[in-house]
This record gives structure tokens, C-alpha cells and sequence, in this order.
């Protein structure tokens, strides 16, 4: 540490260089394979943030050059009939990659649907064919946004080995698959979640801490353990009463925190720019292992 707070961890910046490199990737590998990297991203209903959301995907896909697939169903849409496309984009050689757009409207079982994706086409890293992988430390498609913390820690040279790595939400999109990375990578791990008694004592012990809650600036600076590297996962929207526009916060109070922190991830602009990145790296690296074992 070298003493300065609030140093940025820029996801926005690590997502474009990141990019760059897989679209140059795709144009190596493409004329040997024969046709781009696919990715087929299933959306039910309108909801306003998820629609966001694929729409960042599918620009993304066409400016690292793979093809989309993506579906927009009605949220009527029966769970016989998404698992029949399932089915259809598990045959289909032209996909390496499907993603079911969570949440969900009421009524489906997203679980069930994960587990219909083929394991080598999960590049949610849900299915528990690879969230078991995660947790033997065996090579696999890993969680999108987890992942994506872990190269921003690696980009700035952040090394969690020996370090206490606390984090707060336990969910198998976030927490869990996380903590196992963070685990893997020799830091000592606590998950803390609402339910933790005393979590503003916990979150001071942290040489890390990571906020994956969904809870408005819920980790406020006198949770902060002066010196600690800070990763806010949330992404929460909030209104303003008196202009009723509207902004995008995380679960960290930034403008407090950062005076605390040595580097802090902004939202927007830090996390949630790395989770598609991630989500085309885990593209590519379908896409590479069907021709290679296909070649093989």
C-alpha cells in the first residue's frame, strides 16, 4: 500500500482492453474455424434493466466480432417451450454460448432452465456441472461477474494471497462462486450476509471487501478498514424526489468511502463493466475448446 486513497479500479478501461484482444483472438481463429464465436442470450418479458443488459451484450458481441442468437420472448412464454430452444441451441454448432437472462418473470423455474443448457455452453458458470468444477479447482466456465473481480485484483496488482477477503451477499451468482475464487487464490475468506451480527465489525476486519448485496449504499466509511481495497458489485437504481431523474449507485457510499479506502471500484464503471467482458472471454473459450476437441 502506498498510503493514497480512493484510487480508481477502472473496469471500464480493463473491459475495453480486454475486448480489443478478443476481437484480434476471434480474427485469428476464425478463417482456421470456419465461422465467428456464437452466443445466444434468452430474454423473458420487459423488464426495463434486463433489457438494458442484453442490449449491452449484444453490441458487445458485435464489437469483438460473435454472433448473436438472441431470443425476446413475451412473458407468457411457456417453461416447455424455453426448454425446447434450450434444446435446439444445445444441438446447434453454430452456439458456443447460451445465457438465460435473469430474473425471470413469476412462474418459471430458472433452476430448471440452467440445468437444461449443455455444461460446455453454460457461460453463466450456473449450471452445477461448473459450479462443482469451481469448487474442485478444476478448469471450467466460471460465474461472469466473480470472475470479473478477480481480473480487476490482477490487472492492478492487487495480490489477495495471505489477505482477509470479506464478502457480504452469499448468492450463487455472486457471493459463493467468489469466495471460492478468493479462496483459490490463498486469501482467507469470510462471507458475511444480512443476517451477520455486528457486520460493521466484520467489514473493518477486511483487507478486502466486496459488496455484492443489492442494498443502497448500505457499506458506509466507518465499515472501513483504513487501507482496504473495496469492490462494489451492486447496482442499484435510485431517483432523485425533486428532478426525478434517475442514477445508477452500488451498495458502497462512494463519495465517503473512497476518502477510506486505498482503491475502490466506481458505479458505474467497475464491475459491471467487466461481467460481459467475462461473458464473451467465456464465449471465446467455448468456442476454442468445441474446435479443438473437435479438431482433436
Amino acid at each position: 500500500m502506498n498510503g493514497q486513497t480512493g484510487q480508481i479500479l477502472d473496469g471500464k478501461a480493463l473491459a475495453q482492453k480486454m475486448q480489443d484482444a478478443l476481437a484480434e483472438q476471434i480474427s485469428k481463429l476464425q478463417p482456421k474455424i470456419v465461422r465467428p464465436p456464437g452466443l445466444a442470450v434468452l430474454m423473458v418479458g420487459d423488464n426495463p434493466a434486463s433489457t438494458a443488459y442484453v442490449g449491452g451484450k449484444e453490441k458487445a458481441c458485435a464489437k469483438v466480432g460473435v454472433r448473436s442468437f438472441g431470443q425476446h420472448f413475451s412473458a407468457d412464454v411457456s417453461q416447455a417451450k424455453l426448454t425446447a430452444v434450450i434444446h435446439e441451441l444445445n444441438a446447434d454448432d453454430r452456439v458456443d454460448g447460451i445465457l438465460v437472462q435473469l430474473p425471470l418473470p413469476d412462474g418459471f423455474d430458472a433452476v430448471a432452465l440452467l440445468h437444461e443448457i449443455a455444461p460446455h455452453k453454460d457461460v453463466d458458470g450456473l449450471h452445477a456441472l461448473n459450479l462443482g468444477r469451481l469448487v474442485r479447482g478444476e478448469p471450467g466456465l466460471q460465474s461472469c461477474t466473480p470472475g470479473g473481480v478477480m481480473r480487476l485484483l490482477a490487472e492492478y496488482q492487487l495480490d489477495v494471497r495471505g489477505k482477509h477477503a470479506v464478502v457480504v451477499g452469499r448468492s450463487i451468482l455472486v457471493g459463493k462462486p467468489l469466495a471460492l475464487m478468493l479462496l483459490a487464490a490463498d486469501a482467507t475468506v469470510t462471507i458475511a450476509h444480512s443476517r451477520t451480527p455486528d457486520l460493521a465489525a466484520i467489514c473493518r476486519e477486511a483487507d478486502i471487501l466486496v459488496a455484492a448485496v443489492g442494498r443502497t449504499q448500505m457499506i458506509t466509511a466507518d465499515m472501513i478498514k483504513p487501507g482496504a481495497v473495496v469492490i462494489d458489485v451492486g447496482i442499484n437504481r435510485i431517483t432523485d424526489p425533486i428532478t426525478g431523474k434517475s442514477r445508477l449507485v452500488g451498495d458502497v457510499d462512494f463519495e465517503s468511502v473512497k476518502d477510506v479506502a486505498s482503491w475502490i471500484t466506481p458505479v458505474p464503471g467497475g464491475v459491471g463493466a467487466m461481467t460481459v467482458t467475462m461473458l464473451l472471454e467465456n464465449t471465446v473459450w467455448s468456442y476454442t475448446n468445441s474446435w479443438n476437441s473437435g479438431a482433436g
